[in-house]
């Protein structure tokens, strides 16, 4: 790569702000820069009007920095000196010649106002700053950014257009507005941060009717993962709010209104009110958007060390009166956000796809898109399992974890249960199991070595309880 070609214009103030520039010069020449400069190159007997016309207009110079101290600015707009006679060549090209990138205001000094002195020209357009020792480093490296044009952010490269955009029948939820203003509401703690969280998630609750799959064309199974697609920017929306609580507002108020928000969601996984013809895969893709959308709500929790918040929402019991699926149990548990979905075990049989199961695999490859990491996710749902376990041991569990299908990649125990060998760190986790002590899992430990069939598996896999709880080393560390 050719070293880039750099022109210096300034002016002759001082001796001392001559030697700024010759150091700067020397600098930009030791970073790999071709820096022409007049006390190098203009020579006796040199045309100095015609040089500084070629330095300004010549292609091969690819950069011009002009050095604006006062006399430098004064001069500028004065049209005097040879800074005037260059002002006047380089006013005329950064105001008809296109590529304005080629020149750049450098200041070295600043008014008693604190304000950098700027010919007229100039005045509205972006300089670097050289005039501060303390942050002298970094605006350097910005100037080299710019001579080399490596600017430090740049445009990434444009993907494809969404697939869902494609379709006639795109679903709006209506609540970009209203998340907006609720995640800046709850950042900046506004008086207004309740309400504002209400708002967003009563529309949400109330506008995710309109993913309802009332007319069925073709393969229900495939307006099932068509419906699961569409809904992924409103995921990620609340992913970005669970995320905020837990890093801003996690106060036991703001825990409630999420308890409520789920509680209302679960009406959407039944049969809807004053309808008879009802096949029980009819709300299959709100079964899993309810499931995914609680799985990332623990998640985010348990990753932000939020367990007593964890603890509320999965102890406080979901009111779900008026539905008959629930029959006389108007009271459940956090089990009933999760199912089995009958569409996509039909999925695979009639596409033969030989998935061991297409939730955990929708589940993974969704993850992608949330900005967390998937072993969060499966950490979550070990807990829930587990959780489930302990509070049922005389039976099955009740929370069957999809994404531990992909538990194989790990051999060790999940981050919060490595951290919990620590004593202090165990009685902060301990509340999420619900158990007071490692020797309350004795009893769950000793039946899962004695029957592995308790254990939910996929094929030949499975996983160790043991193992990714660490069980061994819970709270024997000081």
């Amino acid at each position: 790569m050719e070293n880039p070609k750099v022109f210096i214009s300034y002016s002759w103030s001082n001796p001392t702000h001559e030697q700024w520039v010759i150091d700067l010069a020397n600098e930009l020449t030791e970073s790999g820069v071709h820096v022409i400069l007049d006390k190098w190159d203009l020579k006796e007997g040199h045309d100095s009007v015609a040089f500084m016309e070629k330095m300004v207009t010549d292609p091969k110079i690819t950069k011009v920095a002009m050095i604006c101290d006062e006399v430098y600015a004064s001069k500028a707009d004065g049209r005097s000196g040879g800074v005037g006679t260059e002002t006047q060549i380089i006013s005329r090209e950064i105001y008809e010649n296109q590529e304005q990138g080629k020149f750049v205001a450098i200041i070295p000094e600043r008014d008693s106002q604190g304000k950098a002195y700027l010919p007229t020209y100039y005045k509205s357009r972006i300089y670097i700053d050289l005039s501060e020792p303390d942050n002298y480093t970094d605006n350097f490296e910005k100037l080299l950014r710019w001579i080399y044009d490596k600017p430090l952010y740049t445009r990434p490269e444009i993907g494809k257009r969404p697939s869902f955009l494609d379709k006639s029948d795109g679903i709006s939820l209506g609540t970009l507005a209203a998340h907006k203003r609720a995640i800046s509401a709850i950042k900046e703690n506004k008086p207004f941060a309740s309400g504002a969280l209400d708002e967003y998630l009563s529309t949400f609750v109330s506008n995710l009717e309109k993913f309802r799959i009332t007319e069925k064309e073709g393969e229900f199974d495939e307006q099932v993962i068509n419906s699961i697609e569409k809904f992924l920017p409103y995921r990620n929306e609340l992913v970005n709010l669970f995320i905020t609580l837990a890093q801003y507002a996690p106060e036991e108020e703001n825990i409630r209104k999420v308890h409520r928000f789920f509680e209302s969601l679960i009406t959407y996984m039944s049969r809807p009110e004053n309808v008879n013809n009802w096949n029980g895969w009819d709300s299959d893709n709100f079964k899993f958007i309810v499931h995914e959308l609680f799985l990332y709500a623990v998640a985010i929790f348990i990753k932000h060390e939020r367990f007593d918040e964890v603890n509320l929402l999965l102890t406080q019991q979901y009111y779900v009166a008026g539905r008959s699926d629930y029959g006389k149990d108007v009271m459940v548990g956090y089990e009933s956000f999760q199912h089995h979905l009958r569409s996509l075990e039909h999925r695979n049989n009639r596409l033969q796809l030989r998935r061991l199961s297409i939730h955990a695999d929708l589940l993974e490859q969704r993850s992608k898109h949330s900005g967390i990491e998937f072993r969060y996710l499966m950490q979550a749902d070990f807990i829930l399992f587990m959780r489930a376990e302990v509070m049922q041991a005389d039976c099955y569990s009740n929370w069957y974890p999809d994404t531990l299908l992909y538990v194989g990649r790990f051999h060790s125990a999940f981050e919060v249960f490595a951290r919990s060998s620590s004593k202090s760190y165990f009685e902060k986790v301990k509340c999420v199991l619900c158990i007071d002590k490692p020797a309350d899992l004795n009893k769950l430990m000793e039946a899962y070595k004695a029957d592995r069939q308790r254990l939910p598996s996929w094929q030949f896999e499975s996983f160790s309880p043991s193992v990714l709880i660490g069980y061994d080393q819970l709270a024997t560390k000081a």
